[in-house]
């Protein structure tokens, strides 16, 4: 089971900032932080999707960011699984 497989499991098809927070091992006022204001952020960011006023994130895309970054940069779910 990869890390695409447990995150449509877990969260479905897009992630909420504070399951993505959940997901990556940090509070979801620092990941949105991070998010807005670090350089290395930006291909998290670029997985955001707007409906109306709520803020998603593509859990498919998470999943490839996660599985090609190193665990120290991908979060608490590189250790977790």
């Amino acid at each position: 089971m990869n890390i695409s497989d447990i995150l449509l499991e877990r969260y479905g098809p897009l992630l909420t900032l504070e399951q993505l927070a959940t997901v990556l091992d940090r509070s979801p006022s620092g990941l949105r932080w991070s998010i807005h204001n670090q350089a290395s952020m930006q291909d998290i960011k670029r997985t955001r999707v707007q409906i109306g006023k709520r803020v998603y994130f593509r859990s498919g895309e998470i999943a490839e960011i996660l599985e090609n970054k190193p665990a120290t940069e991908a979060g608490g779910l590189a250790r977790a699984y």
